[in-house]
């Protein structure tokens, strides 16, 4: 299990799984990026998806207790929706913006972050927070 600095973004990751969202991560990118400690990124096939997705993990994390966004940003269009919490923005975008932008490959140098529950871990086997093949 991450640090405590983790538990909302882990948070964020376990409630847009919970919805279906594609590829889930959690990224620290606090080494080498002073505005936030931590990305969680994932997609949606769709717009409205998007919308539920990012909708479930403001709910899960203010009903965990956690904090509220500081601001929201594309809702609107619901091509890439940015919650920024600020310790943590969580990133959901539609399948096609997400492999446009390519988060990942941009912060391909920062660490990943385990969020699956251990149970879950053990299933995939590898550990990483990722479905094996």
């Amino acid at each position: 299990m991450a640090d405590d600095d983790a538990r909302w973004p882990i948070e964020a990751a376990r409630a847009a799984d919970t919805k279906s969202a594609d590829d889930v991560v959690v990224l620290e990118v606090g080494p080498v990026m002073a505005v936030c400690g931590y990305f969680v990124i994932a997609s949606a096939a769709n717009t409205r998806l998007v919308r539920a997705v990012a909708d479930e993990v403001e709910e899960r994390i203010r009903t965990a207790g956690g904090p509220k966004p500081l601001r929201t940003e594309g809702l609107d269009d619901l091509r890439w929706v940015l919650l920024d919490y600020g310790d943590f923005v969580v990133h959901v975008f539609v399948d096609e913006a997400r492999r446009y932008y390519d988060l990942e490959r941009l912060w391909s140098d920062v660490a990943r972050i385990d969020w699956r529950e251990p149970a879950a871990v053990a299933a995939d086997g590898a550990g990483t927070g990722e479905p094996s093949s």
